[in-house]
């Protein structure tokens, strides 16, 4: 078995440059191997570490899968992409940005309509009314599911959301959203609402670490160390993690 561990990290964007900022205060150095453009990198100083750049849904899936012995990415992916995620991840270390709502959202002109209960009480009738259930534009499937089943909720059907789903009820393809959202200006602007109710989960970047990961002592002796320290510095910096956030 290699003695090595595969740390995943976004490949791009604002997630990378926050990972790599959090990593390299505490430690752990990142390089790309070959240049900007290639996907492979390593720590300085760390030759048991080694990088490994994808998309965010891309490291989720391969946490779930033991592909990766650790990733960045978050908490939505997580517990929407990976089956039985309880069993497959391990520990979890929120990083204190990339802040986002996974929220169930609603037409303003539904102005009775408040509450996770209002809804049922909307999707009891909608088939009666309207010869049809109320339709759930969305990514998130399994989230959705789980949530609304948590709230009793069972007439509906889900529409695959392929595109921009706050604009799925005024285009006449959904009543209803599931999306996640950071400030709320969005839906805000497709005259949505969230319901006093209806957070399904507050995600962030989070450190993960894989359960089906091929470990042996030596490896789980480098992640433990690594999630340590970047622990250690969050609890050392809480100011750096609030900027994080905002």
């Amino acid at each position: 078995m290699s003695e090595t561990i595969t740390l995943a990290i976004p490949s791009k964007g604002r997630l990378m440059e926050e990972t790599e900022r959090r990593l390299a205060a505490a430690g752990y150095k990142v390089a790309r191997i070959g240049g900007a453009r290639r996907y492979r990198g390593e720590v300085e100083g760390c030759p048991e570490i080694e990088i490994a750049f994808l998309s965010a849904s891309e490291i989720s899936r391969e946490l779930g899968l033991g592909r990766v012995h650790v990733g960045v990415t978050g908490l939505d992916l997580i517990q929407e992409t990976v089956p039985a995620w309880q069993e497959k991840i391990g520990r979890i270390l929120p990083l204190g940005f990339g802040h986002a709502d996974v929220v169930i959202a609603v037409p303003e002109l539904w102005i009775d309509v408040a509450t996770m209960e209002d809804l049922d009480d909307v999707a009891a009738g909608f088939l009666q009314r309207h010869g049809r259930r109320l339709r759930i534009a969305t990514k998130y499937w399994n989230l959705t599911q789980r949530f609304l089943e948590s709230h009793g909720i069972a007439l509906y059907r889900i529409v695959e959301s392929l595109g921009a789903t706050e604009g799925a009820p005024a285009g006449g393809m959904a009543d209803v959203i599931v999306d996640i959202t950071s400030t709320g200006s969005t839906l805000k602007a497709n005259h949505l609402k969230i319901l006093d109710d209806g957070v399904i989960l507050r995600s962030e970047a989070c450190l993960v670490m894989s359960r089906r990961a091929p470990w042996s002592d030596a490896t789980r002796r480098v992640a433990e160390t690594l999630v340590d320290a970047v622990a250690q510095e969050l609890n050392r910096n809480p100011a750096a993690e609030a900027a994080g956030s905002r």
